[in-house]
């Protein structure tokens, strides 16, 4: 991952933290809001290829906006076993840089810019870096493929 950020021009601080049981824990042991952190998913095409999507923390995926922006009527997201042979990085870790296969990239418009927190590719780390220089370095497809995070009902 590193050497990947380094061969791309890009500034990555990486820095160890304790395990997270949640993206909002991760956040607060990092001490930054829960959309600065972007979440990398690894997505499979229906011709069977993968790519990465990008995700605020506080946002989810949108399968009708991915779908209509590529254009086909399929996509999935992978088991864990089949995410780490297309990536080389185990869920929770997951990163652009540094793949094992150069995937495409698409990053959501919510991502904003300025220093956001990725996967450093190995557990109990955390890579920071300049949004708009990695959004750039990678190549990414900017694109809105997100939707805010669903909001508990109370219980009546």
């Amino acid at each position: 991952m590193r050497q990947d950020a380094a061969r791309r021009g890009l500034d990555v601080e990486v820095v160890s933290r304790p395990p997270a049981r949640s993206l909002a824990e991760a956040a607060a042991l990092l001490g930054v809001e829960p959309r600065e952190i972007i979440k990398s998913l690894v997505v499979k095409h229906k011709d069977g290829s993968f790519f990465f999507a990008l995700i605020p923390g506080d946002r989810v995926i949108s399968w009708p906006k991915l779908r209509s922006l590529l254009g086909v009527n399929k996509l999935s997201m992978p088991h864990s076993d089949v995410a780490f042979a297309a990536t080389g990085y185990e869920r929770g870790t997951i990163t652009p840089l540094g793949s094992s296969t150069p995937w495409p990239v698409y990053a959501d418009v919510g991502v904003e810019p300025g220093r956001i927190c990725i996967g450093a590719g190995a557990h109990g780390h955390s890579a920071f870096v300049d949004s708009t220089a990695l959004i750039a370095a990678l190549g990414a497809t900017v694109a809105d493929i997100s939707d805010r995070e669903p909001v508990p009902q109370p219980s009546s």
